[in-house]
């Protein structure tokens, strides 16, 4: 199983993170995110681990200022640099409060919920697969010929978890979290596929059509 150092691509972190992918970024611009937790070799990434602290960073703003989250982050960047996934679970119940002068902030909830989040993309990435010979190699759910950022987009769309269950009777409700977290961790780039036909035992979810507004001149 993946380790908490490995690094994400910003779209991974943000998910993880449960924030918008422009936080994840200014994360990394405006240093609110150590050295030691960004690589830039190979395009942009962060250590995993690190989307614990974008999360609280975020998250508390209301709350806190901005040297008060800093602070909280330098105090904890070591000890969550430290943490490894096979361990991940015994540190949920850890005491994760920091204190520095008179403040005191918990950050188990944090670690709590970007930990979950990692094992929901780890396990989304363990169900998608994707093989030329399938779709043209179109990320799929295993198994299935489903693309899953078909399914993404129906949920997307406002469709009901049951109205997409019906529309893919081939998937649980499992299957259909994690395909909208993977394809929203993997973003399609360029113009959206059009398929020439539905996947096999799938049911028209939503038939909306926009025409597109010409440029002024």
């Amino acid at each position: 199983m993946a380790a908490l150092a490995e690094l994400l691509r910003p779209a991974e972190a943000a998910v993880v993170a449960a924030v918008e992918l422009r936080d994840v970024n200014r994360a990394i611009d405006e240093h609110i995110l150590s050295k030691d937790f960004i690589s830039l070799d190979n395009g942009r990434r962060v250590h995993a681990a690190a989307c614990t602290l974008i999360a609280f960073y975020f998250d508390s703003a209301r709350r806190l200022t901005s040297e008060e989250r800093i602070q909280a982050i330098r105090e904890s960047e070591a000890r969550i640099l430290a943490v490894e996934w096979e361990t991940w679970a015994s540190n949920l119940l850890g005491d994760w409060t920091v204190r520095h002068d008179f403040l005191t902030i918990d950050l188990a909830p944090f670690v709590r919920r970007t930990g979950e989040r990692l094992g929901d993309l780890i396990a989304a990435r363990a169900m998608v697969v994707s093989d030329p010979a399938i779709l043209d190699g179109t990320p799929v759910v295993e198994g299935t010929r489903v693309p899953v950022h078909d399914v993404a987009a129906a949920l997307a769309a406002g469709a009901s978890m049951e109205r997409v269950r019906e529309a893919y009777p081939s998937l649980g409700e499992r299957e259909i979290r994690l395909s909208a977290l993977y394809a929203e961790a993997n973003p399609q780039r360029g113009r959206p596929r059009t398929p020439v036909s539905l996947p096999e035992g799938s049911v028209i979810v939503t038939d909306r059509r926009v025409s597109r507004r010409r440029a002024a001149r």
